[in-house]
């Protein structure tokens, strides 16, 4: 084809592109590839043209608005995690009291009950499972039951499972709240029985440096979905000015952010409990510092700072979207 024939065929085109700019992602990039498609061409058969040249630039202009764009999106990522989500955090601290709380009561509970019937921890955790600990315990290696699996597949096997439960617990919350509220009972007694068996054996302080190590990260957090949970069902209980409907998406989407960044906390968890705490011979020290590492953070990013960033003058609007103080 001519040079002529080329420009007078996509000539119209090329003048909208320029004169007509979007920021619809979908039309920029139907027209970088099209504009991409001419470049190759031009470059094959007009490599010296100033046409050539023109199309580049109209190329290159679209590939700065959409690199610009990406930027943006990166920003929005760090900002979801340095300030949305804290105030999201910060909007439902009582619901996360409330959870805790009502978490660490069934825990007590579990072992006051342990420590007055022998058979409680038997019905609770199972035969299978208190005898194989027992034979451990006789056997001089009590937490013997995480060095059994390869660590890789522990690590995998572990953090899907973490993942799946705090999956439930917050699904759970559709009912009302009360299906998390059973989760959350059933955890708790069962982490309450868990942990009076290793004291009433006197391995009560060794089984917080073992266990603990990551069990801080593990159990705080499925205590912080059952939050989530519980958000999802209030806003079914209590839609306020909203539909019920609508009350739901919202309280959904806000569980759903919560749960989001559980993630890489239950992926991190799963790891010390299956490479760090098979290692029960290891410095108390270390331990104690592992151990308050993880419950430093935990305190930190749920309790006081979304406790900051509100006092900086962030905000969330009713859509949830991010306002800035004056001064940011």
């Amino acid at each position: 084809m001519r040079e002529s024939s080329f420009i007078k065929r996509n000539l119209v085109r090329w003048k909208k592109i320029r004169e007509e700019p979007t920021e619809d992602p979908d039309v920029m990039a139907e027209r970088f590839t099209s504009l991409v498609d001419d470049l190759a061409y031009a470059k094959t058969f007009y490599a010296h043209s100033k046409v050539t040249g023109y199309i580049n630039g109209m190329a290159a202009a679209i590939f700065q608005r959409i690199y610009r764009d990406h930027q943006g999106d990166k920003d929005r990522f760090r900002n979801f995690f340095r300030y949305q989500l804290p105030l999201l955090i910060r909007k439902h601290h009582r619901i996360f009291l409330f959870t805790f709380c009502y978490f660490l009561l069934f825990c007590i509970l579990a072992a006051f009950s342990s420590a007055h019937d022998d058979t409680f921890i038997r019905g609770v955790l199972g035969d299978d499972y208190v005898n194989m600990t027992e034979e451990n315990i006789a056997a001089g290696d009590p937490f013997g039951v995480y060095k059994d699996e390869n660590p890789w597949l522990m690590w995998l096997r572990i953090g899907f499972n973490n993942i799946r439960v705090s999956m439930f617990c917050f699904v759970s919350g559709i009912l009302f709240s009360a299906g998390t509220l059973w989760v959350l009972f059933k955890n708790g007694i069962m982490l309450g029985s868990f942990q009076y068996m290793f004291f009433a054996k006197g391995l009560g302080l060794q089984s917080v440096l073992v266990i603990w190590i990551h069990g801080t990260l593990e159990i705080s957090s499925i205590v912080i979905a059952g939050s989530a949970g519980v958000i999802m069902g209030n806003s079914l209980l209590f839609p306020g000015t909203y539909s019920r409907k609508e009350s739901l998406k919202r309280g959904a989407l806000e569980g759903v952010k919560i749960i989001t960044a559980l993630v890489p906390i239950f992926i991190v968890a799963a790891f010390l409990e299956s490479f760090v705490t098979r290692h029960t011979g290891m410095p108390m020290a270390l331990s104690i510092f592992i151990l308050a590492a993880s419950a430093l953070f935990m305190f930190w990013y749920f309790v006081w700072y979304p406790i900051r960033v509100e006092k900086m003058g962030y905000r969330l609007d009713m859509d949830s979207k991010l306002i800035k103080p004056a001064a940011a």
